[in-house]
């Protein structure tokens, strides 16, 4: 059995202190999401700070490729076609507000282990002009071993990943036709690789994932 002393309630914070405290966090959540999260997610800067910092251009793009994969997506619903197997690509809810999408995308529970081994493997096939984005779910530190392939092909790429206010950019390349290493999460959230279809004819990236990561989904 263990004994404890009640603590002093003098050394207890005071209600005044934990409303102020609260008011902080929400208030530095909010330009956060102003500054960063809404300009690289949605193109939304309302601030200008987006746009200074090259935020906003990321956003529009990322935008734009989700608006063409959802037209994608419902010509071929009927087609019975899954591009990931394990893990269907989540389908946009109409109606949703920009804070529910933000919370989907950037939430991810506490109970995820650092070192909850999975493996996985994708395969997109990207029209000319077309790009594709295939994230995993990570905690900070977790390590994940990868490989893609352009299956003869070549495309472009940016390895980088997102959440929480957050935003990093691992790699980039052009006209490259694999690649390969172990991706190390910076921070808590969404880590992994866009790709886009810069020639003439039909490309397929084919991804192969081994490593500490709680999901994986195609986001655009």
């Amino acid at each position: 059995m263990f004994n404890s002393q009640a603590p002093n309630p003098d050394d207890l914070p005071s209600s005044r202190q934990l409303v102020k405290s609260t008011v902080i966090s929400v208030v530095a959540a909010a330009a956060l999401l102003v500054t960063v999260v809404m300009p690289s997610e949605y193109g939304i800067d309302p601030t200008g700070i987006g746009s200074v910092m090259g935020l906003t251009e990321m956003g529009e793009i990322k935008t734009q490729l989700a608006e063409e994969a959802e037209l994608d997506r419902k010509a071929a619903q009927n087609a019975g076609e899954s591009l990931i197997p394990t893990q269907p690509a989540p389908v946009p809810q109409e109606g949703s507000s920009l804070l529910e999408r933000i919370i989907r995308e950037f939430g991810i529970s506490a109970a995820y282990a650092r070192d909850a081994i999975r493996k996985d493997e994708v395969s997109i096939t990207l029209q000319p002009g077309e790009g594709a984005e295939v994230k995993l779910v990570m905690l900070k530190g977790a390590k994940t071993n990868y490989t893609w392939t352009a299956n003869g092909s070549k495309v472009n790429f940016d390895t980088h990943g997102d959440g929480g206010g957050e935003s990093i950019s691992y790699e980039k390349g052009r006209g490259a036709a694999e690649d390969s290493g172990v991706l190390e999460a910076a921070f808590d959230g969404n880590h992994g690789w866009f790709w886009r279809n810069r020639t003439g004819d039909p490309v397929t990236v084919t991804l192969k994932t081994d490593g500490a990561y709680s999901d994986i989904k195609r986001v655009m």
